[in-house]
């Protein structure tokens, strides 16, 4: 039977996979026959997405991205041992709510950190020779938040409103090379980072936000299924586009 997203074979690297979405994703590409390098900061909780992961030849690297200095030559030793990747994921984020009269620039360049430079440095590394397999593929997890405004976010905002710029420039750069460059926009899923985001709003303000979803919130693997799309030889003809996966979110 013809499966047009089989990723046996194929390995790729997901950044953010202790928990949520990087977890999810993780675990769908090793369905799909893929081997993933998972990387985060807490080993422990890494090693509990390794158990989920289907099939062998999985690995873990312990990275903390807001202090990595020189991500090209940590990917180039990871991928010594594991083999060139055929893309990666870049599901790690950090998520600030707090008003522009409290923000200060150490709060503007923590968010940056981790949510862009981390993408930048991680596409610098991903482009060296031997790190890269041919026909690589490269996914950053941006937000509707980066697409439209919400008060109190303007950081968050900011930095995922840079990926979708980014992207659309890393396609063009990377275009020549055979390496593709895109984002997935999700609304509300539901997550830990979520939750604990619900857990500080009251009950009026979390319905609000669930009105605004015409499909419901969304689960982790409803946005697993998009990056999936984009790794594999589905998106072949795709660059430097941002797949919104909103549940009608964007649509109002």
């Amino acid at each position: 039977m013809l499966n047009p997203m089989d990723l046996s074979g194929r390995a790729f690297l997901v950044t953010g996979a202790s928990s949520g979405i990087g977890r999810e994703s993780a675990v769908l590409l090793s369905q799909l026959g893929a081997r993933v390098v998972l990387v985060a900061r807490d080993v422990g909780r890494l090693e509990q997405t390794l158990g989920l992961l289907e099939g062998t030849g999985h690995a873990l690297v312990k990275l903390d991205l807001a202090t990595a200095e020189d991500i090209p030559q940590w990917l180039k030793a990871v991928t010594a041992g594991t083999g060139p990747l055929h893309g990666l994921v870049h599901c790690a984020g950090l998520y600030l709510v707090r008003p522009i009269r409290f923000l200060s620039d150490a709060d503007v360049g923590q968010v940056m950190k981790v949510n862009v430079n981390a993408a930048i440095g991680l596409t610098r590394a991903f482009r060296q020779k031997g790190v890269c397999a041919p026909g690589g593929s490269i996914v950053f997890i941006t937000s509707v938040m980066g697409l439209v405004g919400q008060p109190g976010l303007a950081a968050y905002v900011a930095s995922k409103g840079a990926l979708v710029a980014l992207a659309k420039a890393l396609a063009l750069e990377l275009a020549p090379e055979g390496i593709r460059v895109n984002c997935v926009a999700p609304a509300q899923v539901q997550t830990e980072m979520v939750e604990k985001m619900e857990a500080k709003l009251t009950k009026e303000q979390v319905a609000a936000i669930r009105a605004m979803h015409p499909l419901g919130i969304g689960t982790p693997r409803d946005v697993a299924h998009a990056v999936a799309f984009l790794l594999a030889d589905t998106a072949r003809w795709v660059t430097g586009t941002t797949l919104v996966v909103d549940g009608g979110y964007t649509a109002h």
